[in-house]
């Protein structure tokens, strides 16, 4: 599959492209049901899945139509958690169905694109889509989609040989996705920085480089705790004091934060 760029999650699928963040242009396995419990919070913000920032999605799914139409091909689909239109646009000169090798009512395919909305229908702007040859795709779709939710939720499990988190009780912790926090900086130059903004710059560090700079939300929401609202002020506060201290800088605008160092 090849890298491209991609529009806002509502509108005509021939949207304009806006600048996205490394979490939008990822790939993400998905059920229907999760990109139709998944949320806006306007018409022009991205969609997020269990809270967490979604650009290309995958699903598979048994195809229970296909209907031809003039500037597109839908294809009415069933993974047995929802049922979801996917959309393929296409020139007058295309193939149609044809050009996707052998997608037909009642088989099983694998979907990719983006969730688009429309007139207050979701469907999935596809990019590609097959046939589905193994039976074993399908189960192992579901497991992948459950698999990523949860390191989303509760943080990666541990490496080959990396020692369980413990508890304030000094106990292991059980739990085997469990977040793993560093108690020393991974630089020295933040080691008497507060604890909160100590675990803002290693989160950051920790990021992919990203022209321009990491939003506040993405960093809230990368910080463990109960209350988010409580969590998400508490880090604007201290990304203030950041950039007060030059650890940061903004970016883009004022919502957009890169490291200085």
């Amino acid at each position: 599959m090849t890298n491209s760029q991609y529009g806002s999650g509502s509108g005509s699928p021939g949207g304009g492209g806006t600048k996205r963040s490394n979490a939008a242009q990822s790939l993400r396995p998905v059920t229907i049901k999760q990109l139709l419990d998944a949320t806006q919070a306007h018409s022009d913000a991205e969609w997020r899945v269990d809270g967490h920032e979604i650009g290309a999605v995958t699903v598979v799914a048994h195809v229970m139509s296909i209907q031809a139409q003039t500037t597109n091909c839908v294809y009415w689909l069933d993974d047995g958690t929802g049922r979801i239109e996917a959309r393929n646009w296409s020139s007058s000169d295309e193939e149609g169905v044809d050009k996707w090798g052998g997608v037909t009512e009642g088989i099983y395919i694998r979907v990719t694109g983006t969730l688009k909305i429309f007139g207050q229908k979701r469907y999935i702007n596809a990019t590609t889509l097959r046939p589905v040859t193994d039976p074993n795709e399908i189960e192992f779709h579901f497991l992948e989609a459950m698999m990523v939710t949860k390191i989303l939720e509760k943080g990666r499990p541990p490496l080959p040989g990396e020692k369980p988190r413990t508890s304030a009780n000094g106990h292991a912790d059980n739990s085997a996705y469990s977040k793993q926090h560093s108690s020393a900086p991974s630089n020295p130059q933040w080691a008497q920085l507060p604890e909160l903004q100590r675990r803002i710059v290693d989160y950051m560090a920790a990021q992919p480089p990203i022209p321009e700079g990491i939003h506040a939300r993405n960093i809230a929401s990368a910080i463990p705790g109960g209350n988010a609202t409580a969590i998400a002020f508490a880090c604007s506060g201290a990304l203030d004091d950041l950039m007060d201290s030059g650890f940061i800088y903004s970016t883009i605008d004022d919502s957009h934060y890169a490291l200085s160092i």
